[in-house]
């Protein structure tokens, strides 16, 4: 472990011991590198880094603070790191996909709002509108299970499976592109996973979206023993995007 690392590790001991709770300013650099044993240049890395991990945020005239810690925020970077993921490792994506978003589908039945119905139903509507336009209609479908996932009230499993998604949705697109049936039985797909929520059955909600994720599983295995490559999709907007 470097210096630098060690620095980072006592920093990070400190708000997990509560001495720097979120939300709380640092001390001075030269007091903080002086309680710590460290240098200020090797102080000055250390927060560095921790700003780059989102646990650190520096306020210009202000001074250094411990970040809100939340899961959206820290989990941040995972987004960037799975869009470089290629090859056999977008299977792998896609099977964590299929362990995590099928109980995540039956939790939100259990929890969903008709509020969080009305948004689930919307996209559903406009993916109906737009099978004949694959970007948009994948904007939906992106927008559908976003809706899903926050209905189950669970920040860090929303946030996990928003950056897993994120990198499976160029499989969809490239789906979409190659299959012109494709738009059809998604659609159909979604519509089964909205019935089961709106009866508040968490075993059907389970079940149907296991259906659905085992459909792009299965069509990405067959491409890929074919030796094709997947190219990126368009990315959904980070909202909520706009219907035609």
């Amino acid at each position: 472990m470097s210096l630098t690392d060690k620095a980072i590790a006592r920093i990070r001991q400190m708000i997990r011991d509560g001495e720097l709770p979120p939300g709380s300013k640092l001390p001075p650099e030269q007091q903080l590198a002086a309680e710590l044993g460290l240098s200020r240049n090797l102080m000055r890395e250390a927060v560095k880094a921790l700003v780059v991990a989102r646990v650190l945020e520096i306020r210009r005239g202000d001074g250094t603070y411990v970040t809100s810690l939340a899961p959206g925020l820290l989990l941040e970077g995972l987004g960037g790191a799975v869009e470089l993921l290629q090859g056999d490792t977008v299977l792998e994506l896609t099977e964590v996909r299929r362990l995590f978003e099928p109980v995540a589908t039956a939790l939100a039945a259990t929890r969903i709002t008709d509020e969080d119905l009305a948004e689930v139903e919307r996209h559903l509507s406009a993916m109906r509108d737009a099978r004949d336009d694959v970007e948009l209609l994948l904007q939906h479908d992106a927008a559908f299970h976003r809706a899903v996932i926050r209905a189950t009230r669970n920040e860090t499993l929303a946030t996990l499976l928003e950056h897993i998604s994120g990198r499976t949705l160029s499989a969809r697109a490239w789906r979409g592109l190659a299959d012109a049936d494709a738009a059809g039985r998604t659609i159909a797909e979604h519509e089964a996973i909205h019935q089961a929520l709106v009866a508040r059955d968490p075993n059907l909600a389970q079940a149907t979206a296991l259906m659905h994720v085992n459909t792009t599983e299965r069509w990405l295995r067959d491409h890929l023993a074919e030796g094709e490559p997947i190219p990126d999709a368009p990315r959904p907007q980070p909202d909520h995007p706009r219907t035609t």
